[in-house]
């Protein structure tokens, strides 16, 4: 009996310390572990540095600001000087308030010439002459002028009645063309005065050159620059006028074939009521 409970009594106690030394085991390896990947992960993990605010900062004064159009315009406006650069601004200003006066005149003189024949016709039909010149005088326009005119003188005949519509025809085409020939020549004076700039700019960058005795690119960057500066000027002066000039041209054209047509229009109409 004694036997067997020294027996139990050994086997527990082996029992026990097998299962202290196990647990022991279990506990420290995965510790062990552990602290090998996180040491691993902190040698993977790369060091980033951090810029300091004052290199951040130098870096962003350095970086060149936007400049709009209109401010790079200005600048180059004033370094091509107020003598030329002046003169070339007055040719821009006089010639665009030229244009926009002839566009808006232009613009209300254009009317509708089929309706206003068309009345003109029924006008005659139904209350005569008198019917008709009234119909023309509330009508604005060099078109209802011309037959005005020559409703006017259509009692004296038609060839009277012809003339008076060539004659006054002619008299609503100057005023159509009126103030454009200032157009004409702002557009010729422009490119010129710039090109005046240019001569004048090389020969003071010569100058600086014969004075200093020594060729150096800052003595001769200051004038070609004010050279180049207004001829560029000059001819965008031209470029913008010429546009201007190109439209009021086509608009007065065509204003001038209808008063052409609607004048042989008036003379048959004429001719047909004095059958």
């Amino acid at each position: 009996m004694r036997k067997l409970f020294f027996t139990l009594s050994f086997f527990g106690i082996l029992m026990t310390q097998t299962l202290t030394y196990a647990s022991t085991i279990n506990v420290n390896i995965p510790q062990d572990e552990t602290e090998q990947q996180e040491d691993a992960v902190t040698e993977e993990i790369p060091v980033v540095e951090v810029a300091p605010a004052a290199v951040v900062e130098e870096a962003s004064a350095e970086a060149p600001a936007e400049v709009s159009f209109t401010q790079e315009l200005k600048k180059r406006f004033i370094e091509g000087g107020p003598g030329f650069m002046g003169i070339v601004l007055i040719c821009l200003i006089l010639g665009l308030a030229i244009a926009i006066e002839r566009i808006i005149y232009l613009n209300l003189a254009t009317t509708n010439t089929q309706k206003l024949t068309s009345g003109v016709e029924e006008a005659l039909a139904s209350g005569g002459v008198e019917a008709a010149k009234e119909l023309c005088r509330d009508t604005k326009g060099p078109v209802a002028s011309i037959f005005y005119q020559g409703l006017d003188r259509a009692n004296e005949g038609v060839e009277s009645a012809e003339k008076a519509v060539v004659a006054y025809g002619g008299v609503q085409m100057g005023q159509l063309e009126k103030n454009v020939s200032w157009i004409s020549l702002f557009i010729a004076l422009a490119p010129m005065l710039g090109f005046m700039g240019t001569v004048i700019g090389m020969i003071q960058a010569f100058d600086k050159i014969e004075a200093a005795g020594d060729m150096q690119p800052s003595l001769v960057a200051g004038g070609i620059k004010v050279a180049l500066l207004t001829t560029v000027f000059g001819l965008i002066v031209a470029i913008i006028l010429q546009i201007f000039y190109n439209y009021i041209i086509a608009k007065i054209d065509s204003i001038v074939n209808d008063m052409e047509d609607a004048s042989i229009t008036l003379i048959d109409i004429l001719v047909a009521q004095k059958k």
